[in-house]
């Protein structure tokens, strides 16, 4: 009978042992979704921060632009001028010309700043999803290991007393 009791006690550890290592590691895969959808979360947030310098390198691009611009406007004008050339005519056909152009440079420069800032919110989006993810996993497996635990507890026997 003694030995009886002592297996029972033995297996009572052991089921033990087992179901903490169960919860335990139950709590580990919570704490590596969490700190997964974290990372993720962060990345996300560089994401958005790489959209708002987009914007201001864009807004000083342009500033520089016109300002090059205006001093080639400027370059041509002289230019018309000493030639002995009047300002109209072709002189002025050139300079709307010019004009035109650096509109479509601008316009250029605007879509391909837009299509970029696109990109990097989708990339925001993709990597908040990607945490999501990261953390209904952990989920899962902290469902799996919490059955498993449960599962060696009636398994065992320990509640037949």
């Amino acid at each position: 009978m003694a030995a009886f009791a002592t297996a029972t006690l033995g297996t009572k550890l052991a089921v033990g042992a087992t179901v903490g290592t169960q919860l335990l590691a139950a709590q580990q895969a919570g704490a590596v979704g969490k700190y997964n959808q974290a990372i993720k979360n962060r990345n996300a947030l560089v994401y958005e921060q790489e959209k708002n310098r987009l914007e201001d390198k864009l807004a000083f691009d342009l500033e520089k632009f016109d300002d090059q611009f205006r001093q080639f406007q400027g370059k041509t004008t002289t230019a018309i001028l000493t030639s002995g050339a009047e300002l109209s005519g072709s002189g002025l056909r050139v300079l709307r010309s010019n004009a035109e152009q650096a509109e479509i440079e601008k316009s250029v420069m605007e879509y391909n700043t837009k299509v970029a800032e696109s990109q990097a919110m989708e990339k925001a989006s993709f990597a908040r999803m990607e945490g999501r993810l990261a953390r209904m996993e952990a989920r899962r497996s902290q469902i799996g290991y919490l059955a498993g635990a449960g599962t060696s507890l009636l398994s065992s026997g320990v509640f037949n007393t």
